[in-house]
């Protein structure tokens, strides 16, 4: 396949196997007709037999092309193929939507301050008691396994479960086994209330690449026991907003939502392991 694309690759090719998709042709006509010398033409049908993409035969003085159908069909079964496994991934959709958030926020952030005082509200029924969804909003082990959007994981988290409590946040990229694509994403707060398995409050600031904050998330958790479990209300309203802050802002509603989603599994899925993944994060210790 490989040798295939690559004597695809070249537009000169192409336009040859074009023409001899219409009937089988000689070298001196496809020069001609694709307006390229003899010698260029004979060395890139070569390439093009090489790849088994054409066929020749001499014919008296002539030497005919002829295009072999097989591999084009190969081909366009393998992109098929990748094109319904992209389908069938799913992800394409939130992919598009994000695209539009980002569009969109990038042109309204103009000065600073252009976003705050936005908020958004989330819901999820979990299938754990208030106590049992506490510990995953206050134990960093615990924590660690849902707090990052698709794609991402926790590589460090500090989560002081006291008012006054310091928050530090770290993601990298979900498949970088050995942590050689470097950090992709910083957050630092504070917690600002504690009543256990009723309200967590806290600030969280995502950091700029220079370090600075892109804008303060302010975050209440309001836990309301349900006969089937909890029901779970997350108000996330923002402050402070940088211009630089709308990539940001634009991931939030897909990024913590997907958060949320994990964490409605990880509850669901019980017993409650204090367990990391291969990937453990640096967890600490938290009151």
């Amino acid at each position: 396949m490989d040798a295939l694309l690559s004597a695809l690759a070249d537009p000169a090719r192409w336009r040859f196997v074009a023409l001899l998709a219409e009937r089988p042709r000689s070298v001196g006509v496809l020069a001609q007709l694709a307006g390229a010398r003899q010698p260029q033409t004979t060395k890139h049908l070569q390439a093009l037999e090489r790849a088994g993409v054409v066929t020749s035969q001499r014919a008296g003085q002539r030497r005919v092309y002829a295009l072999q159908p097989g591999p084009l069909r190969d081909l366009a079964t393998a992109l098929n193929r990748l094109a319904d496994a992209a389908d069938e991934a799913g992800m394409r959709e939130t992919y598009n939507r994000y695209g539009l958030d980002l569009d969109a926020e990038r042109s309204a952030a103009q000065e600073p301050g252009w976003a705050d005082g936005r908020s958004f509200d989330f819901q999820r029924s979990l299938a754990a008691r208030p106590d049992t969804v506490w510990r995953h909003l206050t134990e960093d082990s615990l924590t660690a396994q849902w707090w990052a959007p698709d794609g991402l994981r926790v590589s460090e988290l500090v989560f002081e479960a006291r008012p006054g409590g310091r928050i530090v946040l770290e993601y990298r990229e979900d498949e970088d086994a050995d942590d050689s694509a470097g950090v992709v994403g910083r957050a630092g707060g504070a917690v600002e209330e504690v009543r256990p398995a009723e309200r967590l409050a806290y600030r969280l600031s995502p950091f700029l690449p220079d370090g600075g904050p892109a804008f303060t998330g302010h975050l209440v958790f309001d836990l309301r026991p349900t006969a089937t479990g909890t029901d779970l209300e997350v108000h996330y309203r923002i402050a402070d907003t940088t211009v630089e802050s709308a990539d940001f802002v634009a991931g939030i509603e897909i990024g913590f939502g997907q958060s949320l989603d994990r964490l409605a599994a990880l509850v669901a899925a019980g017993p409650h392991t204090t367990d990391l993944t291969e990937h453990d994060p640096d967890t600490r210790s938290t009151t």
